[in-house]
């Protein structure tokens, strides 16, 4: 999820913003921590992954609840990593992918899915033996995608400007067949992170150029509107859906080290709230077991509200990651927060398990 800093049209100051945002991260105070009795996460462990190279960015991460593996994506190795669950060691890294971004893993059918927006394409590997089973054509910039259990469909971002093209898409995967069933184009540069709500065939979609979130009908498979953020310059990177509460929540990096959430009624767009939190936020997740949102940022911090009847949210003291540790996973199943780090500096790149307290 790296459009405005890490697209192809930013790629000299893509540089300069990630060395800015380390040369803050060094003279700025930080947030205020919790203590060791009121910390709504814990530090578990760390999983380390040798194997990679420096690079200041890592993607996102997916989980194998059967066979107990977890699926990163350390863009600098252009390879996925496989951690075993259980003693945290590297069991594989799944070499050729160029920028890995997106990546799913799905146990009924023994498949991983990862999107190369290098090569603008969907690879799919064997879950038992690792090998590339095929290799699905879409366009460059192929980035983040949801998957819709109900169909076995998965949505992927690609296209726009990474690609040359003058509006992007969401191309339509068949899980099951392995190829792409349709394409839904949307005028806009490029696109962020969606949510989808399965039951009602909608897709939210973040468009970061307009500070906007696109609503998508996949019955129709078209944009059927588009509800504007409210004014002040939220670029919109992740964003999480609340189902229960009708709820969106926008995650935005309003500066290198500031950002705030925006949340979002999701019966017609209407913004509830605007939550402040550090800069750089590329994970947004919905704890429904506590009533809690985590939001992991660049700054080298996760952030966590809790949500209270009548829309009222409260701030919790931060948790501690690394600098550039943007990208993360809540699984509800596993009741953990997994945060991958890049390998910058003498700070090696990692998977730190933080277990939600109480």
């Amino acid at each position: 999820m790296n459009h405005l800093t890490e697209s192809a049209r930013h790629a000299g100051g893509r540089l300069l913003n990630a060395a800015a945002v380390l040369l803050a991260c060094c003279l700025s105070p930080g947030a205020p921590q919790a203590a060791a009795s009121d910390t709504p996460l814990v530090l578990e462990r760390s999983m380390m992954m040798p194997a990679v190279p420096p690079g200041p960015y890592s993607d996102y991460l997916s989980i194998d609840l059967v066979g107990k593996r977890l699926f990163a994506t350390p863009q600098a190795a252009k390879a996925v990593a496989v951690l075993d669950l259980k003693d945290g060691n590297v069991l594989k890294m799944i070499p050729g992918i160029g920028n890995p971004h997106g990546v799913l893993y799905i146990a009924t059918l023994k498949r991983l899915f990862v999107a190369d927006g290098a090569s603008g394409d969907v690879k799919v590997f064997s879950g038992e033996d690792y090998s590339l089973i095929k290799t699905i054509p879409l366009a460059r910039g192929a980035d983040w995608f949801v998957y819709d259990p109900h169909s076995q469909f998965i949505y992927v971002n690609n296209g726009g400007e990474d690609a040359g093209m003058d509006h992007s898409l969401i191309s339509v995967v068949d899980t099951v067949r392995m190829e792409k069933v349709a394409d839904i184009p949307i005028s806009t540069p490029a696109l962020e992170a969606s949510a989808i709500d399965s039951g009602k065939q909608l897709l939210y979609v973040n468009l970061i150029d307009e500070s906007a979130v696109a609503v998508v009908d996949l019955s129709k498979r078209q944009k059927v509107a588009t509800w504007k953020l409210p004014p002040g310059g939220h670029p919109n990177l992740a964003i999480a859906l609340d189902a229960a509460r009708a709820r969106l929540y926008v995650a935005c990096r309003d500066s290198p080290m500031q950002g705030s959430i925006i949340v979002m009624d999701t019966s017609d767009g209407r913004t509830i709230a605007t939550l402040p939190i550090g800069g750089w936020a590329d994970g947004v997740f919905v704890d429904q077991k506590r009533q809690r949102l985590y939001v992991s940022t660049g700054v080298g911090h996760i952030e966590t509200y809790t949500i209270e009847a009548n829309d009222v949210f409260r701030r919790q003291a931060a948790v501690d990651t690394a600098v550039m540790a943007k990208t993360s996973l809540y699984s509800s199943e596993l009741d953990r927060v997994y945060v991958s780090v890049p390998h910058l500096g003498s700070t090696m790149a990692q998977i730190l398990v933080f277990k939600p307290s109480p």
